[in-house]
């Protein structure tokens, strides 16, 4: 029964880079280390990884089914890839998930999904890994969902699924462009570029290939978050070509976080990938009613 199931998420680094396994088109038989779990009824998804000084700093959702509110944690990884640190960085009144981590005019920027918020916010680190600041600059005209920008062809590109409802969530691709990564930005103007359940929703960081923009996309036939499809895109300003590829499942090996897969971004020489397993049983409802009743007598006291 839907109501009973819980998705549960773990991270886990593949120790190959992202063009090989578009290239293959599946993740079997590939060396993996699988990042911690955090605790019961408690997960980490959508991770995106920063090299710095040898060291790998993977951003990551950290959900609790306690509050179900989204904060954005960071796993510090030695050469090794052996978890060093690990610490929440940026938490808002809003939830917070999809932490794009990527550098460009000498900075590092954080763009995490905050669709919650009304807005796109891009954030820049002042002190990285643990201090974040919105940048006021940055003005993105839709308050986008898994927002993955690239710069390709001498401009930036966003690729994202607008808020909306459910099958929107899931189903729906736009695109906009700017030639500085503040803006202006503009509308593509085939928008919406792509509607497929089966793959048009961002899963991770683009990745060019010559005259060729690779979206990983989350699959969701079936499931939310089921495997991802990578899509093959040529754009311009005018015009958008979108090619559905390979489909990734999770690996057997990893049972029984092999029920679903929808995050693959590239960090250099490795790929971040996150993976689930369903959980049959109350638990989270039984968190939900323990939340609505402390929430009603705070209420009741204030």
């Amino acid at each position: 029964m839907p109501f009973l199931r819980t998705d549960l998420w773990r991270s886990v680094i593949v120790h190959a880079p992202m063009q090989d396994i578009v290239a293959r088109g599946a993740l079997e038989g590939m060396p993996v280390t699988l990042l911690p779990d955090i605790g019961w009824m408690r997960f980490l998804a959508d991770p995106f990884g920063f090299w710095r000084e040898g060291r790998l700093f993977v951003f990551a959702e950290a959900y609790d089914y306690r509050d179900r509110h989204g904060v954005i944690d960071v796993l510090e990884c030695d050469a090794s890839f052996r978890v060093v640190a690990r610490r929440t960085v940026l938490r808002e009144p809003w939830h917070l998930s999809y932490p794009v981590v990527f550098e460009a005019k000498g900075r590092i920027w954080m763009l995490p999904e905050a669709s919650r918020s009304g807005r796109l916010s891009l954030y820049e680190a002042r002190r990285f890994p643990d201090e974040w600041q919105i940048c006021p600059a940055f003005d993105f005209p839709a308050a986008a969902i898994d927002a993955s920008p690239v710069f390709h062809q001498g401009r930036w590109w966003m690729f994202y699924t607008p808020p909306g409802p459910k099958a929107v969530r899931q189903s729906v691709l736009c695109a906009a462009y700017a030639d500085d990564l503040m803006g202006p930005w503009q509308q593509h103007p085939a928008n919406p570029i792509w509607s497929d359940r089966s793959g048009a929703r961002p899963g991770g960081s683009p990745l060019v290939v010559g005259d060729t923009i690779v979206l990983p996309t989350q699959d969701c036939r079936g499931t939310y978050g089921a495997a991802i499809r990578f899509l093959h895109l040529r754009i311009d300003p005018e015009c958008a070509t979108c090619t559905p590829g390979h489909v990734i499942k999770p690996p057997a090996g990893l049972a029984p976080l092999s029920d679903g897969l929808h995050t693959v971004s590239a960090a250099g020489d490795v790929t971040l990938i996150d993976v689930k397993r369903v959980a049959i049983g109350p638990a989270r409802h039984f968190l939900n009613m323990k939340r609505r009743v402390a929430e009603m007598l705070e209420d009741k006291n204030a």
